[in-house]
């Protein structure tokens, strides 16, 4: 067995931390088996030749997690060789809420609701806070063949993550 790490971070000052570390650079990303809307499972495989941008947001009824989701798809919906996942622990009829609000042409917004595996293999989930068992604020970017070009775990949580810096990987 791994030795796990830890990362510290904030939610509205408060100290809190995740389960593991966020996957390395340079390193394949690991599988996930995550729910869309409609409770269809979605893998990495399900998008080949694609770049993806795995925004992973506490839960999409909040503001900052909304305005990256929109941030995000706006970008991805000028190329056709990225998808963006935002991937929350919401049930699938939440993001279903807010996916009639959003087009997202090159996006999908995947549940963790059956997948508690995804964030202990992301290092995402939150394990010392009162938010126990919902996804810290991270982004992980992968290349066409899953390896990881960049990965934020933002600082607090109320904040939103680096768009540029994430974006820039995809170059």
């Amino acid at each position: 067995m791994s030795e796990l790490h830890p990362q510290a971070f904030t939610i509205r000052g408060r100290p809190a931390r995740t389960f593991d570390a966020l996957p390395a650079v340079g390193r394949a990303a690991p599988a996930l088996r995550l729910a869309d809307p409609d409770f269809k499972d979605w893998t990495l495989d399900d998008f080949p030749g694609k770049k993806k941008i795995l925004n992973v947001v506490p839960s999409l009824d909040t503001p900052v997690c909304q305005l990256s989701a929109r941030k995000f798809n706006e970008e991805a919906a000028r190329r056709t060789d990225v998808v963006v996942l935002t991937i929350s622990a919401d049930l699938p009829f939440a993001q279903a809420r807010f996916c009639a609000a959003l087009e997202a042409p090159n996006g999908k917004f995947l549940s963790t609701f059956r997948s508690p595996e995804f964030g202990l293999d992301y290092g995402t989930l939150i394990v010392e806070h009162a938010w126990l068992g919902l996804q810290a604020r991270a982004v992980v970017v992968l290349d066409a063949n899953n390896v990881v070009t960049h990965r934020q775990l933002v600082s607090e949580l109320a904040n939103e993550p680096d768009y540029a810096a994430a974006l820039a990987t995809l170059e």
